[in-house]
């Protein structure tokens, strides 16, 4: 019983800390920040390989900042790899469904890849939450109205030389 007092100001301390830092926005880590601009840096060098590595570094040292889903999810699609940008999308979304930026770039992404109606859904969403002049709204409004864009595959044909041989 002589604990009761100071057991009942340490569990609303803690409750009190607690909602005030939920409340607050989470940052990152500052290696994780680190790491995020170094792949910034690397995609303006145009270094897909090294941004992705270190955006991917950002990830194992912070696996829980949203962020770095989002830039991931942009690399993937500048490598033409929009599958793999839409499940990144989609992990921001679950994270935060209010995300308007990852409700934008998934709509891209399905335009890229040619789901139109899918990235319908998306716009519509976008406009209901933030309106027609929110920029993500206009962005993902021009990607529909360009459509998908046509895949350009080179590749050299090769017609074997046929030689015949006798035994």
């Amino acid at each position: 019983m002589r604990f009761a007092p100071v057991t009942t100001a340490l569990s609303l301390l803690l409750a009190v800390s607690a909602s005030v830092s939920s409340g607050a926005e989470r940052t990152g880590d500052a290696r994780a920040l680190l790491l995020i601009e170094q792949g910034r840096a690397a995609l303006a060098a145009d270094d897909m390989q090294g941004a992705v590595d270190a955006f991917e570094s950002a990830l194992a040292v912070d696996p829980a900042h949203t962020p770095i889903l989002l830039e991931m999810a942009y690399v993937a699609r500048e490598m033409g790899l929009q599958g793999k940008a839409i499940r990144y999308y989609r992990e921001a979304l679950a994270r935060d469904p209010d995300n308007f930026a990852a409700l934008s770039g998934e709509g891209e992404a399905l335009v890229e890849k040619g789901a139109i109606e899918r990235a319908r859904r998306n716009l519509a969403k976008l406009e209901t939450m933030c309106g027609e002049n929110c920029e993500e709204t206009r962005e993902l409004a021009v990607a529909i109205t360009r459509g998908p864009q046509e895949r350009v595959l080179t590749a050299e044909v090769v017609v074997p030389e046929v030689t015949v041989s006798q035994n």
